[in-house]
């Protein structure tokens, strides 16, 4: 089986879908963006499909080692994201062949559930309990929230009292029957870090996510040799050969690589069953669109350490367009008790509305992360 055709949609909020066509009339989609540089990524796309050619694109470990291996200088956010969307598609494609789901043709499933956790942000304290009660209402037991907002190497304690401060509301308020995660976005250095970390661990939080920047592992696994936190990360890393050194280095105790941004769903098992020898969980990074959580969802039916999963329903990035927006049956995504089933229709187990992407295609959008500068106006991580 062939490509005969692909189509690429940029849609809102900061989506880019792919839809490949078949020669003998399967299609299958995926979702190979980079947010904020969803233009570049499609690029990369193109350059891989010509690459593609008339080979048969059942052959997926020899396809994604072609995109992959094909270039002289590979790897990084973009090439991996673009290498992602395709994969995707062609699993789609492949488990609409079989008429299975991708989980069946990984193995099976481990599990016929998956938990998944909410973002609520949390930046403001004076409508936190409302935000939380809101997600908590309707059966999330685990949370993410915010940890600062730009931190310099050497900062004052007033974002980190503001943090302790919301946190022991949250615990005052839900007592121990929340789970709370904290993500830190790579905004802390390590000085800052270490002040952090100490004073968290009264909370008792769940996790808490990229206390460094991913490019600073030796400072990551110091903090994870003082601290009994948790560590989360890796959405900013793109293949196995980055996360080898988490992993040798006993750098984090969760791994969260981005189906969308990590070579797939191909490339994310191999992270996964790295991650299993060694102990460690695995829970997907996905604040993105359906057919991202759909790719996610099929992995975590069918990775053994899949411990919880990163969803955007509702966030604040979705404010023009959501999850469900995008797809014909919408109950695949159906979140009861802060469980939702695994998928198990064919291919990824959605149904694209593909009239209305083509609809919100005409939109489009032009996505880019907020530029934050300390006082001194040095940038700051965002």
């Amino acid at each position: 089986m062939k490509i005969k055709s692909f189509h690429l949609y940029k849609v809102p909020p900061r989506w880019l879908f792919l839809k490949i066509e078949t020669d003998e009339g399967l299609v299958g989609w995926g979702e190979p963006v980079l947010e904020g540089r969803a233009d570049t990524v499609a690029t990369a796309v193109s350059e891989l499909i010509a690459m593609i050619g008339d080979r048969d694109i059942l052959e997926i470990e020899d396809i994604w080692n072609l995109m992959y291996r094909g270039g002289f200088y590979r790897g990084g956010p973009i090439l991996m994201s673009a290498i992602s969307g395709v994969d995707q598609a062609l699993w789609d494609i492949k488990g609409k062949f079989y008429n299975a789901p991708v989980h069946q043709l990984l193995g099976g499933k481990s599990r016929h559930q998956m938990e998944v956790y909410s973002w609520v942000g949390g930046d403001q304290p004076e409508i936190l309990i409302d935000e939380v009660q809101r997600v908590y209402d309707k059966g999330f037991r685990t949370i993410k929230i915010n940890g600062t907002g730009k931190l310099r190497f050497l900062d004052s304690y007033s974002e980190i009292d503001a943090l302790l401060n919301r946190l022991g509301t949250l615990r005052e308020h839900f007592g121990m029957q929340l789970n709370i995660a904290i993500d830190f976005h790579g905004r802390v250095h390590l000085p800052m870090a270490k002040i952090l970390l100490k004073e968290l661990e009264a909370y008792r939080p769940i996790f808490i996510e990229e206390p460094l920047l991913s490019q600073n592992l030796e400072g990551i696994a110091e903090l994870n040799k003082r601290s009994n936190i948790p560590i989360a990360l890796g959405e900013r890393l793109y293949s196995r050969w980055d996360f080898k050194p988490v992993f040798e280095g006993r750098v984090a105790d969760i791994i969260q690589p981005d189906l969308s941004h990590a070579g797939g769903i191909t490339e994310c098992k191999k992270i996964a069953n790295m991650a299993e020898v060694y102990d460690i969980a695995l829970a997907p990074h996905c604040p993105l669109g359906p057919i991202a959580l759909a790719a996610c969802l099929q992995l975590d039916a069918n990775a053994y350490n899949a411990t919880i999963q990163e969803q955007s329903l509702g966030i604040h990035y979705n404010e023009t367009n959501d999850l469900l927006d995008y797809i014909k049956n919408p109950a695949v995504f159906a979140y009861e008790g802060g469980f939702v089933d695994i998928p198990t229709g064919p291919g990824l187990g959605i149904e694209v509305n593909e009239e209305y992407v083509k609809q919100m295609a005409t939109v489009g959008h032009n996505w880019h992360n907020p530029i934050w500068r300390h006082d001194d106006n040095a940038i700051a991580e965002w």
